[in-house]
């Protein structure tokens, strides 16, 4: 009997599967809070919303990590695959209240839904407040999905129990690289080196950005599966490289991207004031007259688009986007290179590698 060919879905295929599940998921959730009464329509909506979006990316490194090791294509694995993406859905939730956001995705974001919905209804209170809570409750709630769907996905039990412990420890590294931006917006820069912003700025990025986005799914997959320890490394090494390479880029379409392709109003980035890599290159090179201009401009909410503009002037012309762009380039190389020392399916890594043009050249 002849064998028959791996099922190999392409990333738009494996997009559509995992909007099937969370379209399911969805139904199922509306139902269970049915009986708490509509109002919860409110709270589940914009969850929805947000999950109808994306590049769906974390999803594809935990299901290519899972048939880069050998394992077969299945429901079970795209369950697990879309948990990534819920989990996602609960930092964006709660990542938009702490940077205060007004979109997401070109839509307005959770907390500012819900508060036009108290202001439209004239309830008592803070509208402000009313969003803020609502969005850090459907952030909560898309936690606890993230475990119920990881562990009803229909994976034999041996393989959800060997992921589990990447699992875990993603959810839990993921809030403390969320305290830790939220403490290095904080601490003062002006007496540190260059070498110190950056680092600190990197350091940021681990763990809250390259190990949940890429090097944690892909090992949750690989892992599940049954990996040796060798191609564990290599992975790890491969996820963490790309995943500062994808922070990067993600940091200059923060101040140069095209609204229309972020959903981000352009130069959200400098009104946030993020301390990023980016800017601890620009900072390296400014005289003190840029520094103190920079110092009255970075981190205002109010900026308007010529301070943004003079902002953008003063990164492009220090040649921070250039250091940056060399950065995501090396980082880049050395994810790939680091995939010829692991043990792989042939179309596993031929996927992973694609992985990495995909995940570092986007407008989005």
């Amino acid at each position: 009997m002849p064998v028959e060919p791996p099922v190999v879905p392409s990333l738009d295929q494996l997009r559509a599967q995992v909007q099937v599940v969370l379209d399911r998921a969805h139904d199922q959730h509306a139902e269970q809070l049915a009986p708490i009464g509509t109002e919860m329509t409110a709270l589940i909506d914009p969850i929805h919303a947000l999950l109808r979006g994306g590049k769906r990316l974390r999803a594809a490194f935990c299901y290519w990590g899972y048939r880069a090791a050998g394992g077969a294509h299945s429901d079970a694995i795209v369950q697990v695959a879309t948990a990534m993406e819920v989990f996602q859905a609960a930092a964006l939730l709660h990542d938009d209240v702490m940077d205060r956001s007004d979109t997401r995705r070109g839509r307005p974001t959770a907390h500012r839904v819900l508060a036009a919905m108290h202001r439209e209804h004239g309830w008592d209170g803070d509208a402000d407040r009313f969003g803020e809570a609502g969005a850090i409750l459907a952030g909560d709630l898309c936690l606890n999905w993230t475990d119920e769907l990881y562990s009803t996905s229909g994976l034999p039990e041996a393989e959800l129990r060997r992921g589990r412990a990447v699992f875990d420890l993603m959810r839990t590294q993921l809030m403390g690289g969320q305290y830790l931006d939220v403490l290095e917006s904080v601490r003062p820069w002006e007496s540190a080196s260059t070498q110190d912003r950056i680092d600190r700025a990197r350091l940021v990025i681990r763990y809250k950005s390259a190990k949940y986005t890429v090097e944690q799914p892909l090992l949750i997959g690989a892992t599940a599966f049954g990996v040796d320890d060798d191609t564990r490394a290599a992975l790890s090494e491969y996820g963490l490289a790309l995943g500062e390479a994808f922070q990067l880029r993600d940091d200059l379409l923060g101040v140069y991207g095209d609204p229309e392709a972020t959903g981000k109003p352009a130069g959200d980035d400098l009104r946030e004031g993020k301390r990023t890599v980016l800017v601890a290159h620009t900072l390296d090179t400014a005289t003190p007259t840029q520094i103190e201009r920079f110092n009255e401009l970075f981190g205002r909410a109010d900026l308007d688009e010529a301070g943004v503009d003079w902002l953008r002037e003063l990164v492009s012309s220090s040649g921070a986007v250039d250091a940056t762009e060399a950065m995501i380039s090396a980082l880049s190389a050395h994810a790939d290179a680091a995939l010829d020392r692991a043990t792989l399916t042939p179309e596993g890594e031929r996927m992973l590698r694609d992985l990495v043009g995909i995940a570092v050249a986007r407008n989005a």
